[in-house]
């Protein structure tokens, strides 16, 4: 019988490292776990607030999407001839992730308030036309989010 073979060969100790491997990277895991949630810029309660940060944020975004601000400005730079008939406007929040989920505050009766920027474009690509206010805000007490695009002079 070879030496590689023989049954007088002791494998513990390896197996003892291979298992404190093991436990030491668990532990590691747990670690950047816990640490990675604690910084997550989405977290938020949502028993205080009715919904949490990131649906606030969609919601938000769907209904600057569709805003009827939006369409009477397009109306009204089509009746001047600025816009052609094919073109339509589109609106998307002007900051970037990591300043948008900065901007989102917490309403002292519970909620969100959200106000940035949203750029205005035309059929969603090329330059940006302009900017143009955009408010967001969600009421815990009627689970409800309302959005509006603040056109200049009350149009």
């Amino acid at each position: 019988m070879s030496e590689l073979t023989s049954s007088k060969r002791h494998g513990n100790l390896g197996r003892t490292l291979l298992w404190v491997a093991i436990a030491l990277s668990v532990l590691l895991l747990g670690f950047v776990t816990a640490l990675t949630i604690r910084a997550n810029p989405y977290y938020s309660d949502r028993e205080a607030n009715g919904i949490s940060k990131y649906k606030f944020l969609e919601a938000c975004k769907e209904q600057l999407a569709e805003d009827e601000q939006l369409g009477s400005l397009q109306g009204l730079l089509q009746q001047s001839g600025q816009l052609q008939a094919g073109q339509r406007l589109t609106a998307e929040i002007a900051p970037e992730p990591a300043d948008l989920v900065d901007s989102v505050q917490a309403v002292p009766d519970g909620g969100w308030s959200l106000t940035v920027p949203a750029n205005i474009q035309v059929n969603g690509g090329g330059a940006p036309l302009g900017q143009l206010p955009f408010q967001c805000g969600h009421s815990k007490a009627q689970n409800r989010t309302t959005a509006q695009l603040q056109l200049p002079g009350g149009v």
